[in-house]
């Protein structure tokens, strides 16, 4: 087969000077090339072996390498300050024959080149063959495609959809650089598939036209506000408290400062119990009733666990003479119950704790279940969950619980009947934050996320974090992560997160990210052999996530403000949900 990569003199660089085990310095023979290279452009370094050839990326071009030396570990000899210098980071390894194949990329180096190794500028032709390797051995009809190649229009950017999904990934980048456009360029060529499974954490309702309109993609849920809640329409999704753990509840209603609090605790968890025994007998579950759990999901009545709790805060205890005396219980759970009752009466959390009827019967979580999960054939396997609605107190607790439910139904699925799917968590800043700065109802969403990072892979489960404050980020979740798709940040926290998560040979790419235009990125991780600029395909129209920067000058010259919309708004913020919802 014929070698993809045939160089002539008009490539030639020059030759490599310095060779340690994280960058190469290369003397630029050729002058007339100086002018069409530039930092990140790729070359290719010839070693002792005919068939293989280094591949590697411009980090630095200079006339004069360092005005320190010794800093930079360079001796005094090799330095010419009439000559030009590149410094270039290898990435891995050409073969233009490699056993029984022929013309293969791969990553790592086996052998490091020798001094005065001649090195070739890799552009044209060259380029566009190479670009092609990358993606050759992806299989798949339906390859991941995601854009082009920067330096390269004509060669498209294509990621390994398995290496991709499987080993978790994030999206990173500044508010406006294009992060919801890259979900639903990648949402849209998901749907090409026969049956993909993705659910999208929505924050903030972005997402809204993929399951909209002729051509929509996804099927959409919200959680139901303060006016669904005597509605049963198919869209509208609650999470009953039932769902929640006994963690999760205590979380939200337990002052552990309070003296009480153990007490309030261990009545509030045996009545819990009671009640789901008395469920399941009333259901008929006899073989559930031997094994269950007080944090198994099973339906129970919120008004008759206030009413036991009253019981037990109020009822007299019987004295040595017969007469009453204090309760063992009395006064101890009064502020528990109070707070209890607060949220049980707040229509914002209604959601949770006045679902209707239908949510309370048995089989409801198996049916629910099933629409995130199943498939149906009006179906295209994409779900979008819109969370805009839901308190910020308790939207970790909320996305936390759904998290734990999805990975406790594919992890307690028979192994042979899985179907994977992938969890897209926007503004994952927002309920999966540092561990150190997380309070206590965080930390029960970090805990269930955390697992999935660690233990999804193994059961068919994994993560797609979007965040624009990647330092604000769990770390654990962040460090799982072996894909990248980085957009432009200029916050130098954020741009170190990134630093730390790369490879030695890649740091020195972070540095391009606060010139990225909107909608360029870095691509780096399993799923691509070569870390990558790349211009990303922008959605269809119609699949345009709501999210476009306004352009403020523009409309301040063309358009009026809307007094009818604001009295609008003020009567939405007043019952606590968005009429056109």
């Amino acid at each position: 087969m014929e070698n993809v990569l045939n160089f002539d003199d008009n490539d030639f660089l020059g030759n490599v000077i310095q060779v340690d085990t994280e960058k190469i310095i290369i003397e630029l023979r050729n002058v007339e090339i100086m002018n069409k290279i530039c930092v990140g452009n790729i070359i290719a370094i010839e070693t002792e072996k005919q068939y293989q050839k280094l591949i590697a990326l411009i980090d630095r071009v200079t006339r004069k390498y360092v005005d320190n030396t010794e800093e930079e570990g360079i001796a005094d000899e090799v330095i010419d300050a009439s000559a030009d210098y590149l410094k270039v980071n290898v990435i891995g390894t050409y073969h233009s024959v490699l056993g029984d194949k022929h013309n293969i990329f791969k990553r790592g180096v086996d052998n490091f080149p020798k001094i005065d190794s001649k090195c070739f500028c890799i552009t044209g032709n060259n380029l566009q063959n190479f670009m092609n390797i990358l993606s050759k051995d992806i299989t798949t009809d339906k390859k991941m495609k995601i854009g082009k190649f920067l330096i390269d229009s004509n060669a498209e950017a294509v990621l390994d959809g398995n290496k991709f999904f499987q080993r978790h990934a994030a999206i990173l980048g500044s508010t406006g650089s294009g992060k919801s456009w890259c979900v639903a360029n990648i949402l849209e060529k998901a749907s090409a598939l026969q049956y993909p499974n993705i659910i999208v954490f929505d924050m903030h309702g972005e997402y809204r036209s993929l399951a909209t309109g002729e051509n929509k993609i996804a099927r959409r849920f919200r959680i139901a506000g303060p006016g669904d809640l005597d509605k049963n329409e198919p869209e509208i999704l609650f999470l009953p408290y039932w769902l929640l753990n006994r963690e999760e509840l205590l979380s939200m209603v337990l002052d552990r400062s309070d003296n009480n609090a153990p007490n309030q605790a261990s009545r509030f968890t045996l009545h819990i119990r009671e009640l789901k025994e008395k469920t399941l007998h009333n259901e008929n579950k006899e073989d559930i009733i031997k094994t269950f759990t007080v944090d198994s999901p099973i339906p129970f009545s919120m008004t008759d666990l206030l009413d036991l709790l009253n019981t037990d805060d109020t009822q007299k205890g019987v004295g040595s003479n017969g007469k009453p005396v204090k309760g063992e219980w009395e006064g101890k759970l009064t502020r528990f119950i109070s707070r209890l009752q607060t949220k049980v009466d707040d229509k914002t959390y209604g959601f949770m704790f006045q679902p209707n009827n239908l949510v309370q019967e048995y089989d409801w979580l198996g049916q629910t279940m099933c629409l995130l999960l199943g498939y149906a054939n009006d179906f295209k396997g994409i779900t979008i969950i819109d969370f805009s609605e839901v308190p910020s107190d308790v939207l970790p607790v909320v996305t936390g619980t759904l998290a734990r439910l999805l990975y406790n139904v594919q992890f307690w699925m028979e192994t042979e009947k899985r179907t994977p799917f992938t969890l897209i968590c926007d503004e994952a800043h927002l309920y999966l934050p540092t561990r150190d700065d997380a309070d206590s109802v965080q930390k029960q969403a970090l805990h269930n996320f955390e697992r999935i990072a660690k233990e999804g892979r193994k059961y068919g489960i994994s993560l797609l974090v979007v965040s624009q404050r990647p330092s604000d980020v769990s770390k654990t979740i962040l460090s799982q992560c072996n894909n990248f798709i980085v957009l432009r940040l200029t916050n130098d926290t954020d741009k170190g997160v990134i630093k730390n998560l790369l490879p030695d040979s890649l740091k020195g790419t972070i540095d391009i990210l606060p010139l990225l235009d909107i909608g360029e990125a870095l691509a780096v991780g399993d799923a691509i052999l070569l870390p990558s600029k790349i211009l990303l395909d922008k959605p269809q129209p119609e699949h345009e996530p709501i999210s476009a920067t306004k352009d403020f000058w523009d409309e301040w010259d063309s358009k009026q403000p809307d007094n009818d919309s604001i009295k609008e708004a003020i009567e939405a913020l007043r019952r606590q949900s968005k009429s056109s919802l």
